[in-house]
């Protein structure tokens, strides 16, 4: 199987020899959004609390720490939604154990629109392996909380767009409803559901990532999923698993313009496994190795910062000093050509390749690139 692109040879993935799935890696911190920053507002330390079943596990920030979100434990009356106390997904926002992120979208829903989640879905960012549909699920989730409604209504928002919180209705025919940037793919999900007869009456819905645009990781993607199988969830039969292989149909149809082996990779990703897909969903999914940790080695994300004119340039000349300094690999995460690179080493060179290139980068007056560890993950999961 090909390596990926642009690095040196670097370890296959080998066919995977079971299905079973690997344990999550150790859990990571993440810290609040600054311009060109990799962590969202949420900025939230997921680790402690993510000792439960297998599914995304969390890589670590190699530059700052994390930081708590604040207020998000404060107390509300109960809502003529759900007048008999919280129901499935509402008590998150209140219970310590849980992930903050997942505790904050929770409480982030019940603020903006008055009622508490009927459910919460997290969904991990994906990336590329540099060949053709070969991808795997990165231990940063994007969470989503809904909540159903009966009155054709769409109410949408974001910590990530606090202005650009929205109320639209829920039409299945004609151009859609004029709606702040952000809110046109997370509309044309719920559109879509809708048609297939998944939500008609309309949803509440808050999402947020945990890594903003600077990482250069796809987030429409993990947004899209997430937001599906949360309204699915609400909209369903109670205790009933969302159909994936259904819905990354009907996401690929209402968004062609994604990346859908990514979404594929955010439904079906197993921990310390990489997925070899087929040209249509849910068909040619095998799983092959894809644990860097199990053999010695670490898979980071590096990314540039500074003016985006300068940035191609700029990566690749710190791809040019992490393989000098003993890099395995390097390539891009996703289609298009951004601001990072995943980057294979073996564990035992990543404290050379991070001076390397800061070194490097300093010496030059440039801002020094950030370095994200990154775990391969599961895929998405309801959050309890």
């Amino acid at each position: 199987m090909t390596p990926p692109a642009m690095g040196l040879p670097s370890p296959s993935p080998r066919p995977a020899a079971g299905t079973g799935a690997a344990a999550p890696a150790p859990g990571a911190e993440r810290h609040a959004a600054r311009p060109d920053t990799l962590g969202s507002t949420a900025g939230a330390d997921p680790a402690a609390t993510r000792a439960r079943r297998a599914g995304p596990a969390t890589g670590a920030v190699e530059d700052a720490p994390g930081s708590h979100p604040g207020g998000a434990h404060g107390g509300t009356s109960e809502t003529a939604d759900h007048p008999g106390g919280d129901p499935a997904g509402g008590g998150l926002a209140r219970r310590a154990t849980v992930d903050p992120l997942f505790r904050l979208v929770a409480y982030a829903l019940e603020a903006a629109h008055g009622r508490r989640p009927d459910a919460v879905w997290s969904a991990p960012y994906a990336f590329h392996l540099g060949s053709p549909g070969l991808v795997a699920a990165a231990g940063w989730p994007t969470a989503a909380a809904a909540a159903p409604r009966t009155d054709g209504l769409v109410r949408l928002s974001s910590l990530a767009h606090p202005a650009d919180s929205c109320d639209l209705p829920l039409t299945l025919s004609g151009p859609p409803p004029d709606a702040p940037e952000w809110a046109v793919r997370p509309y044309a999900v719920l559109r879509a559901l809708a048609r297939a007869g998944h939500g008609r009456g309309g949803t509440d819905l808050h999402v947020q990532g945990s890594l903003t645009a600077a990482a250069g990781l796809a987030t429409a993607e993990p947004a899209e999923c997430a937001i599906a199988l949360a309204a699915a969830d609400v909209h369903g039969g109670r205790g009933e698993e969302p159909d994936r292989a259904h819905l990354a149909r009907l996401l690929a149809d209402a968004l062609p313009d994604g990346d859908d082996t990514l979404r594929r990779a955010v439904l079906f990703a197993r921990p310390g496994k990489a997925l070899l897909l087929g040209p249509e969903p849910g068909r040619g999914r095998r799983y092959v190795d894809f644990d860097p940790a199990a053999s010695g080695a670490r898979l980071v994300l590096l990314a540039v910062r500074g003016e985006q004119a300068d940035r191609p340039a700029e990566l690749a000349r710190a791809v040019a000093r992490t393989r000098a300094a003993g890099a395995l690999s390097a390539w891009q995460p996703g289609q298009r050509e951004g601001r990072s690179v995943l980057v294979l080493l073996p564990e035992a060179r990543l404290a050379a390749v991070r001076a390397a290139v800061a070194e490097d980068f300093r010496g030059r007056g440039r801002p020094v690139p950030r370095f994200l560890n990154i775990a391969v993950a599961g895929p998405a999961r309801r959050e309890e």
